[in-house]
């Protein structure tokens, strides 16, 4: 198991970015959240199995279908045991 954060800059906000994410994390089985920050970003945490996280951090890299992504900050952190996903 392992925890990965990442920050999204760019277009994320109010184009399905987080609920995007939550159903990636789903279909993957990752655990953790995704919530909007006030400069415009959007900040997640992915925790699971290392390929399905991977996923996540580049699914995150493009986004949802209107989103545009300029910039993703990633590190990594130990995981706290989440068992679920969710929008913040």
């Amino acid at each position: 198991m392992i925890r990965k954060r990442v920050v999204v800059s760019g277009r994320v906000q109010g184009v399905f970015f987080r609920d995007s994410c939550r159903s990636e994390a789903i279909v993957h089985r990752v655990a953790g959240w995704v919530r909007n920050l006030p400069d415009g970003s959007v900040e997640a945490v992915f925790e699971g199995e290392p390929e399905a996280v991977s996923r996540l951090v580049e699914w995150s890299r493009r986004g949802s279908p209107s989103a545009r992504v300029d910039n993703v900050r990633e590190s990594e952190e130990e995981p706290e045991g989440l068992a679920a996903f969710d929008i913040r």
